[in-house]
């Protein structure tokens, strides 16, 4: 463990990874704050985090505008890294492999979903295409499309892009302007009325703290509860595997999401991606250092469904896999963003269920905006504030994966 260098700092940001590596940069980013940042991590190789057992894709295909918009800055943000980092040729030229994401519906009522969620994608600006299963058997003729409906495409700014490096590039920034990275956990939160006066490290440090961030992915939940307060956050399972056929495809296989939900994508030159979920009687919370893979799942589930699917892979070997965990928001699976209404200098960057790598960009950004200003500037995020968690009221998207 490392020590930090002072005993107060104006913002506390609890976890390094994707979300607070990404708000650190931005507070730094932004002329009109000048305050002291400490980062505290407590793995500092990262390698049990989210961020670490990331898909790394982004998309425009959701059914809220807010969604979309959060996407279309990321895309900007990734294209333009360079000059994000003030034209320092030191970091990469990056972009979008834009194969798109492929949604295929087996039945009216979700077709009727991809044609109300087309309507807001192309309102926003995104180029989403509907096809019908000869169109899409015509562009992609690997596609088993007996059972299809529609299907829902967007080649722009939707497919992987490299996170690590974006990853990489914030965190060395953010030291570099100043922001001290200290590997440590947070073990108590003390809370005098309306205010968090200050974090106890685990290392017996007391840290006197402006305002403080959630930024802890999966231990969202633990890190409330430091604070008296219950979030609906909690650590769950996604599997992952990397897989090389035999006969490979002779195109770029889009993210397809199959109608059961397993999804697949291209992953290198001929090798490609599945993921799952659990069993649904598996889908629940789980320990957040629980990394165990459930085999049963690519054997019993995930690969029969990818043969049906794409015939092509009937004969394809695992070269590996993984289990990583969402930071699943129970009561909507949507992030929980800004300040809780009581107390006011605890500030939430949580339950992104997956959306988080692809959000980052935009939601560093507006966190640094509301620990600047007190409110947002660039995009209004507050339809994903706390207050919506204490009433109950679901923040409606449906195209969750």
């Amino acid at each position: 463990m490392s020590a930090p260098s002072k005993s107060s700092y104006d913002v506390v940001i609890i976890g390094g990874a994707m979300m607070g590596s990404s708000t650190a940069w931005f507070l730094t980013d932004n002329p009109d704050f000048n305050g002291s940042v400490l980062v505290v991590e407590m793995d500092s190789s990262y390698a049990k985090s989210s961020t670490a057992h990331t898909n790394s894709c982004m998309r425009q295909q959701f059914s809220n505008k807010i969604n979309v918009q959060i996407s279309q800055f990321a895309a900007e943000f990734i294209k333009n890294l360079r000059g994000y980092m003030g034209g320092d040729t030191r970091v990469p030229e990056l972009d979008i492999q834009n194969y798109g994401y492929m949604y295929l519906a087996d039945n009216e009522g979700f077709a009727d979903v991809l044609r109300s969620n087309q309507k807001v994608q192309l309102e926003a600006g995104a180029e989403t295409q509907l096809l019908d299963a000869n169109e899409i058997k015509a562009r992609y003729p690997f596609y088993n499309v007996d059972d299809i409906l529609l299907g829902s495409i967007n080649l722009k700014d939707e497919g992987y892009w490299d996170g690590g490096t974006v990853f990489d590039w914030w965190r060395r920034s953010a030291k570099d302007r100043g922001v001290e990275y200290v590997t440590n956990r947070v073990a108590a939160i003390d809370v005098q009325g309306s205010k968090v006066q200050s974090v106890t490290l685990e290392s017996g440090e007391v840290i006197a703290c402006g305002q403080v961030v959630n930024a802890s992915g999966p231990r969202a939940a633990l890190t409330s509860k430091m604070a008296g307060i219950n979030l609906p956050v909690e650590p769950r399972k996604r599997f992952t595997w990397i897989f090389s056929a035999e006969q490979p495809l002779d195109q770029d296989l889009p993210l397809t999401i199959d109608p059961s939900g397993v999804h697949v994508r291209q992953d290198g030159p001929k090798t490609y991606l599945a993921g799952s979920a659990p069993n649904p009687e598996d889908d629940i919370a789980v320990d957040p250092t629980d990394f165990n893979m459930d085999h049963s799942r690519w054997e019993n589930h995930v690969w029969p469904i990818i043969a049906s699917r794409i015939p092509q892979f009937e004969a394809i070997k695992v070269v590996t896999e993984w289990a990583g965990h969402y930071a699943y928001n129970t009561l909507d699976q949507n992030a929980v963003l800004g300040p809780h209404p009581e107390l006011t200098n605890f500030i939430f960057l949580n339950g992104f269920s997956g959306h988080g790598l692809q959000q980052s960009p935009a939601m560093g950004r507006a966190t640094a905006e509301w620990l600047t200003y007190g409110g947002y500037r660039s995009l209004d995020m507050s339809p994903f504030g706390f207050e919506r968690i204490l009433q109950g009221r679901a923040f409606e998207e449906k195209a969750i994966i």
